[in-house]
């Protein structure tokens, strides 16, 4: 099984999402963040590892299409 990069890099920045949560953690409990900015920041970046994952895909089934004509017409 061959991993792509529409899985791996967003598996990463989730990582490295999870690990600046993780150290940002204490700067909301002592309430120097809010609530709204600590959330907030963690939902949007979310969503945009998401949206960067169904992008990568289309650019990877986009290229196999492209490959897969390039095969047909070659033969």
């Amino acid at each position: 099984m061959k991993l792509r990069r529409s899985t791996v890099l967003p598996l990463c920045l989730a990582a490295y999402l999870a690990v600046m949560a993780y150290i940002g953690y204490d700067g909301y409990d002592g309430g120097e963040t809010s609530a709204a900015m600590y959330f907030g920041t963690i939902a949007v970046t979310i969503v945009i590892i998401v949206l960067l994952h169904f992008n990568l895909k289309r650019r990877e089934q986009l290229r196999r299409e492209r490959e897969n004509d390039l095969k047909k017409n070659d033969k």
